[in-house]
């Protein structure tokens, strides 16, 4: 079984973690914990208006956030008990529901865990809702996790 482990760092990508590590997995499971960097639109397009090394600097802090998800995640994993499965972790660069839906597809992923804020109404269908577009698109099963 391949079960891909999207998180964020946030305490709803915490959620997920706590439901991969609490969970006895069968014999031969590989989870993949992946985190996506993406860059926030700058509505800024004065040059004057932003120094030179600035999207350098943005792109560092967001593959810096990226890791610290990924160790955060493995440390949490790792505490409770040792899984007696393959562990991974990766990370890129992109806009997190389509990156996370095309590495569980290219991954051959039966299963993506995510966590979810647990919105609901209107709030739900507003940018953003990485869950939410995971769950409507996904060609694997796919669990959130909330709070």
């Amino acid at each position: 079984m391949k079960v891909l482990l999207a998180v964020d760092g946030s305490v709803c990508s915490d959620a997920a973690v706590q439901e991969i590590a609490r969970r006895p997995w069968p014999a031969g499971t590989v989870i993949k914990v992946f985190s996506v960097a993406e860059l926030p639109y700058v509505g800024a397009m004065e040059p004057w208006g932003l120094p030179n090394n600035y999207y350098v600097e943005l792109d560092k802090a967001q593959k810096e956030k990226a890791q610290a998800a990924i160790n955060k995640a493995l440390t949490l994993i790792r505490a409770p008990k040792d899984l007696a499965v393959e562990i991974i972790a990766e990370q890129k660069m992109g806009h997190a529901p389509s990156t996370i839906l095309d590495e569980a597809e290219a991954w051959g992923a039966d299963l993506i865990v995510v966590g979810s804020h647990g919105y609901r109404g209107f709030k739900r269908f507003l940018p953003g809702s990485v869950a939410q577009a995971i769950a409507s698109h996904a060609h694997c099963s796919v669990e959130i996790a909330r709070t």
